[in-house]
């Protein structure tokens, strides 16, 4: 009997310890598992993801229940809120325009992208995805307007264009029967530096050269194609002093003087800007006393002369690439050799750009177009105009059978042929003027005057939050008339404060215990977590040393500073998560405790395109993580190409290196400016650097001389190359052949014996 009652004690003391531990674990435990614990607004609660607000008045019959909670956990069995009281809206995507993909046919409208309008209410945090289809229309209608330099060094160009018009014109009706040309020229501000003043000079800048000027429109888009010819061979040169030239200025009147230009609202936009020169951009008018900056506005004359010329700056690169982007026009730079590495990287900051080598009398110039627009047309690229609260990313598989990847861009495509892109819309935080929670959201093809419209409602308050709701109530009496009663909480004035705004500063250390509402349960003893002080019912969290920490929570259960970390960073940086309750709330594309894994792909994939990692290894938190082949044994580098006895793509650079850097190879001149990509730069003795991923090749020529170059990416996926500038070849060695030797060696002799016989 003693031992049963031992034992029986025994156990109680047993139960009685866990049970104490239980009382410091509860709100810990809580917060873990359940991010909604310390929500305090219905509009709090439903911006985060997974929770949901109970709005019944008395909700606990006067419990410690929380009212933000998860509908699939065990809270709504334990204290059953009424269903019709629970805010737990979902997302609605619903159609609202749709036409069909249609092919152009004489007086009906093409229709490209479908749909063309679309609703969503969408929750923060919760990415919602549809689909969104692109086809190419037949004989869709196009708009070429050539912007020519019309300086005296593109005199010939000039000439020999003139001659080509018929031909540009009739290469284009083969693509669409809807088409129309049009011409304009440039030169620049007719002020110093850019032009010289001299009276005689304003008139006559140079032998048979027009009077300077900056732009003009000399023919507007037409479908009369056999005056462009005409048109291109009256204009005159004319003359400047500084190399740069006024293109921008002409690029922008030339795009935003849309009914003057007379581009179409249904058409594909070409702007093909021909030179042999840089270009002057904002900033430069200042050198001429021309401090105003350039407005963006059409000033063209009826005579279509630019008017502004001298009153205003030079737009930006931003400036053009905007109103390219708000007009949906392709620009396309065709420029001589020796200007094609500016305005390729300069296409790089102009939406739907592209840029080719002109040849230099412009003789090319048919090809290069046709070439330039069949790379634009032949491919489609989505973009959208979304601001910072929202995250818009784009999937496909584009013409290839098989899984989605992230990617906005499709390569390949033909007239009619369907590419379907699915669309995930997040919305990431809510914004601070409540005007911006309601947005129209355009999804467009670039260079396409068609779009995608999205009604965007952002889902970041609840409807009995807002007055004429019956949850809203001023100066409710469910709030001691001292607050406003919201979804079945208090909201309270300045003055007062508590659960029902029942305390203010008299009563605030008053000898009424409220200690119980700072606790989460009827098992825990300690107030407010440990880490505040109960104030009539309600707990006032501590303050941190560090001002960026906070401790939070209806019973400072919370903080932002105890999640886990990554590299000495709370959830690997603001850029991969945040900390939350205690727990890693990951950034999209991010996951992971502390956030540092990477969803995507995409850094596993060589630049230029290939297999995960090489098809060598698998990807893991965006890192490949190499394997290793019987035979020819473990695989490295960042993509797991290289290996020991791997050549990786050396052989491939090979022929681009003789040609560039010694003259030597299978590449004449030409082959070798069709065929190479890149240029290497030259180095005394080039070494390859295994941290920055680069591969060395050694090679010997037909000489017998042996060179050497490194390969590697750059952080934009181009590829970059090294060379050393000297190769190592044998010593020349002169060698008499022997019947020359022989030869010499009998007529010493003989010479020798003559002498002797005498």
């Amino acid at each position: 009997m003693k031992y049963y009652l031992f034992a029986s004690l025994l156990f109680l003391w047993v139960c009685a310890s866990q049970q104490q531990q239980q009382q410091i674990l509860v709100p810990e435990k809580l917060v873990v598992q359940n991010p909604c614990v310390s929500k305090q607004t219905c509009g709090e609660c439903i911006q985060t993801p997974t929770c949901a607000w109970c709005s019944q008045p008395n909700f606990g019959n006067g419990t410690r229940v929380k009212r933000c909670f998860q509908p699939e956990g065990t809270e709504r069995s334990k204290f059953q809120c009424k269903r019709e009281h629970i805010v737990n809206p979902d997302n609605v995507y619903t159609v609202l325009h749709a036409k069909q993909l249609t092919k152009a046919r004489e007086g009906y409208e093409s229709v490209q992208v479908h749909p063309q309008r679309v609703s969503l209410k969408l929750r923060i945090a919760e990415a919602y995805r549809f689909t969104m289809d692109y086809a190419q229309a037949e004989d869709y209608p196009v708009d070429l307007y050539y912007l020519m330099d019309l300086s005296k060094s593109m005199e010939d160009d000039k000439d020999k264009l003139s001659e080509l018009g018929d031909l540009l014109a009739q290469a284009m009706q083969n693509i669409t029967s809807n088409f129309r040309l049009g011409f304009g020229s440039f030169v620049d501000k007719v002020v110093m530096p850019y032009v010289s003043t001299v009276p005689k000079n304003l008139e006559q800048p140079c032998t048979g050269c027009a009077a300077p000027y900056g732009y003009h429109n000399v023919m507007s888009l037409s479908q009369d194609t056999s005056r462009f010819a005409g048109e291109v061979k009256k204009a005159a040169v004319s003359g400047n002093l500084d190399a740069p030239e006024g293109g921008f200025d002409a690029i922008m009147q030339a795009v935003v003087c849309r009914e003057q230009i007379g581009w179409r609202e249904k058409a594909r936009r070409l702007l093909v800007f021909s030179t042999d020169a840089g270009f002057h951009y904002a900033g430069d008018g200042k050198l001429g006393g021309i401090v105003k900056p350039n407005d963006g506005e059409c000033h063209i004359d009826e005579f279509g002369k630019y008017t502004h010329s001298t009153l205003q700056d030079y737009p930006s690169i931003s400036q053009v690439n905007l109103k390219v982007k708000q007009n949906a026009i392709n620009v396309i730079f065709a420029v001589t050799a020796n200007q094609i590495n500016i305005y390729d990287k300069l296409k790089d900051n102009i939406e739907g750009a592209s840029a080719g080598t002109l040849s230099e009398d412009s003789s090319n110039v048919v090809d290069l177009v046709r070439d330039q627009y069949n790379k634009i047309s032949s491919s489609v690229e989505i973009k959208d105009n979304a601001t910072s609260a929202v995250k818009v990313t784009y999937y496909s598989s584009c013409l290839t059978p098989g899984p989605l990847k992230q990617t906005s861009k499709c390569d390949g495509l033909k007239v009619g042929t369907k590419v379907s892109f699915v669309v995930e819309i997040e919305v990431t935080s809510c914004p601070k003027d409540r005007k911006e929670w309601n947005q129209i959201l355009h999804i467009y093809p670039v260079g396409i005057n068609e779009s995608l419209i999205v009604d965007l409602e952002m889902l970041c308050d609840c409807p009995c939050e807002n007055p004429g709701n019956p949850g809203f109530k001023q100066n409710a009496k469910e709030c001691s008339y001292s607050g406003t009663y919201k979804c079945g909480v208090c909201e309270c004035d300045d003055s007062h404060f508590g659960r029902k705004c029942e305390c203010n500063s008299e009563n605030a250390h008053g000898t009424k215990d409220l200690t119980s509402s700072c606790r989460p349960d009827n098992y825990t003893t300690v107030d407010c977590s440990g880490r505040g002080s109960c104030v009539c019912g309600v707990c006032e969290c501590e303050a941190r040393q560090n001002p960026d920490e906070h401790i939070s929570g209806p019973f400072c259960e919370c903080d932002n500073f105890s999640c886990d970390r990554h590299n000495g960073l709370l959830c690997a940086g603001a850029d991969h998560g945040t900390c939350v309750c205690g727990t890693c709330q990951c950034n999209a594309g991010w996951t992971g405790k502390a956030c540092d894994c990477k969803i995507s792909q995409d850094t596993c994939i060589p630049p230029g395109g290939g297999e995960i990692c090489s098809g060598k290894g698998s990807c893991e938190c965006g890192v490949c993580k190499c394997h290793e082949d019987p035979e020819k044994g473990r695989y490295f580098g960042r993509y797991c190409e290289k290996c020991n006895t791997c050549t990786g793509r050396c052989n491939e650079f090979k022929e681009c290196v003789q040609c560039q850097v010694y003259k030597t190879g299978s590449f004449d001149e030409e082959e070798c400016m069709q065929n190479c990509s890149f240029v290497p730069s030259v180095v005394d003795v080039v070494e390859a650097d295994e941290d920055k991923d680069e591969y060395l090749c050694r090679f010997y020529d037909e000489d017998d001389c042996r060179f050497a170059y490194v390969y590697a990416w750059d952080e934009n996926g181009k590829i970059v190359v090294r060379a050393q500038e000297q190769r190592d070849c044998p010593p020349q060695i002169y060698i008499l052949g022997k019947f020359e030797l022989f030869h010499i060696n009998v007529v010493l002799f003989y010479t020798f014996f003559s002498r002797f016989s005498d």
